[in-house]
């Protein structure tokens, strides 16, 4: 049996509501824990909110409420985008939460014990937006809205000169160890492109880091201290602990965190830094397993522009969602943008997608197929002669749902995987217009069920293969063809029995519903929001 598999998005920041590039990475993440699961995987797929830190203690002053009060309504928000996106997370984990503050401050403790925390005082350039300590080579000059020089991260966010008591974590430890992890574990880091520049930044030499914070107090307490919180990665990155139950070792904990383990954290590309070197050297310090793997998707660029609020550009995802479906708009994320590298999304990007490859196409393809099934045979399924053409077909089918599909989606190459499984649906409404089964039906009957029954067993395979991201339409299409629930996973794209079974049961087939209807394009008015 295979080993258990944890999954985890980064931890969305929710000093305002979520945006398209959150739930890009959910999508991303729920496509994944749902392919495992299907493959028979135990598979444990956490999410959540990072809600300390002084931008949200900011935030919440100018609001004029308690930070608490906004990482409840803002938090809030994060869940019900993932619960409307039909993200099937496993937990969704707050920093607030009491079992949080109680896990960061185990992990702080074993890293104090191993003799790696020591306090003094922190002076340099300090992003609030980024949560992060930048040094002196990293920063951008750039002219300000007054004219005036400013400096800039290398995220672009501004900068500012901080002076203050800290404790600090002797990251300058763990050169070597990391250096030596990138270069025998070369999977723990991906794309190459992400690992590159990572082996880069440490072989520059690594300084210590402050962990703490004097200037506010909303964050987890370090232990032993009335004025300090914790530094928000150190706070932030333990949540994949918290989630399984640390500091206690057995239970979630022991089953999917351990050092033979399964573990990934998929992540944008501008926070490689905290989970492939931060990360990872807290872990070690604590004596504690790492993650598999850490992998760094792109970003989602508005129309070619990465999103800001300035600009004006920043996407509500309900918003697409409620205008083209949800699962039209899973679909385009996986199939249009290739997974770790940017991608763009419009509207018309949007529609045009979903209307090519699911209701043309695929949608179509189970739609006239099982109309003509209704109509030309009562709905009744019967068993058949195969033909070479119809075998031909089928292995067409199983090669992209068996084995082209599983490949690339493992490998994280959604894009790829569903490139495949396009060509398999391709080749199906191509077999359509070859054996033109309304012609077959004065001339040749039979034929004609034979052909309608390839197609049947066909477009059941493709459901399956696709459910992970169309998870709610691929699941209509296979209610309406009686395929149960329990035999939807990649495991029964093995067994035709299922066929058989429904020929004996008598199985009759009603008037299909089409899963795809054709999009159009918002009005003016209605696409505002979009």
């Amino acid at each position: 049996m295979s080993q258990p598999l944890y999954i985890t998005t980064a931890i969305s920041y929710p000093n305002g509501p979520p945006h398209i590039g959150h739930a890009y990475e959910a999508i991303a993440c729920d496509v994944l824990a749902r392919f495992h699961r299907m493959q028979g995987r135990d598979v444990r797929f956490q999410t959540g909110t990072d809600e300390h830190g002084l931008k949200m203690a900011q935030t919440a002053e100018k609001k004029g409420v308690s930070p608490q009060a906004l990482a409840d309504e803002m938090s809030s928000k994060f869940k019900v985008m993932c619960d409307e996106l039909n993200i099937s997370y496993d937990n969704f984990q707050r920093t607030t939460d009491p079992a949080h503050h109680r896990a960061s401050q185990a992990i702080w403790q074993a890293m104090a014990a191993k003799g790696d925390l020591y306090s003094d005082t922190y002076e340099g350039w300090y992003s609030v937006r980024d949560e992060a300590y930048y040094d002196e080579s990293e920063l951008i000059d750039a002219e300000g809205e007054d004219g005036k020089k400013i400096r800039l991260s290398p995220q672009g966010t501004p900068v500012e000169w901080t002076v203050e008591e800290s404790w600090f974590f002797r990251l300058s430890n763990y050169g070597d160890a990391l250096l030596k992890l990138f270069r025998e574990n070369p999977e723990f880091l991906e794309p190459e492109s992400r690992r590159n520049e990572m082996v880069k930044f440490v072989e520059g030499g690594l300084r210590d880091l402050s962990i703490s914070r004097t200037s506010f107090d909303w964050g987890v307490k370090v232990p032993g201290s009335d004025n300090h919180v914790m530094y928000v990665w150190v706070d932030a990155l333990t949540n994949y602990l918290t989630g399984l139950g640390y500091p206690d070792m057995d239970g979630n904990f022991g089953k999917y965190w351990r050092e033979d383990g399964d573990m990934l954290h998929i992540i944008g590309k501008d926070i490689v830094r905290f989970h492939s070197i931060y990360w990872p050297a807290f872990l070690m310090s604590a004596n504690l397993p790492l993650p598999s793997k850490v992998f760094g998707h792109g970003f989602l660029l508005n129309r070619g522009e990465k999103m800001s609020k300035s600009v004006g550009n920043v996407v509500d995802p309900l918003a697409l969602a409620n205008a083209f479906g949800v699962d039209q708009l899973r679909y385009f994320l996986m199939a249009d943008v290739v997974f770790g590298k940017d991608g763009s999304y419009s509207a018309e990007a949007i529609v045009t997608k979903a209307n090519a490859d699911l209701a043309n196409s695929f949608g179509n393809l189970a739609q006239r197929t099982l109309s003509m099934i209704f109509k030309n045979m009562d709905g009744a399924l019967t068993s058949f002669e195969s033909n070479v053409d119809d075998t031909r077909l089928r292995q067409i089918v199983a090669d992209a749902c068996k084995i082209e599909l599983p490949r690339e989606f493992t490998a994280l190459n959604f894009s790829a995987g569903i490139d495949a499984w396009m060509r398999a649906v391709f080749a199906c409404n191509q077999y359509v217009d070859d054996q033109a089964p309304w012609a077959l039906k004065k001339s040749d009957p039979d034929r004609m069920k034979a052909v309608l029954m390839t197609l049947f067993m066909a477009i059941r395979d493709l459901s399956i293969a696709i459910r992970p991201v169309v998870p709610a339409a691929a699941d209509a299409i296979l209610d309406q063809m009686g395929v149960d629930a329990e035999v939807r996973g990649y495991a029964a794209l093995d067994d035709e029995s299922w066929f058989s079974d429904l020929v004996s049961s008598n199985f009759q087939l009603n008037q299909p519903k089409g899963a795809f209807p054709r999009l159009e394009m918002p009005t003016s008015g209605e696409g505002e929001a979009i």
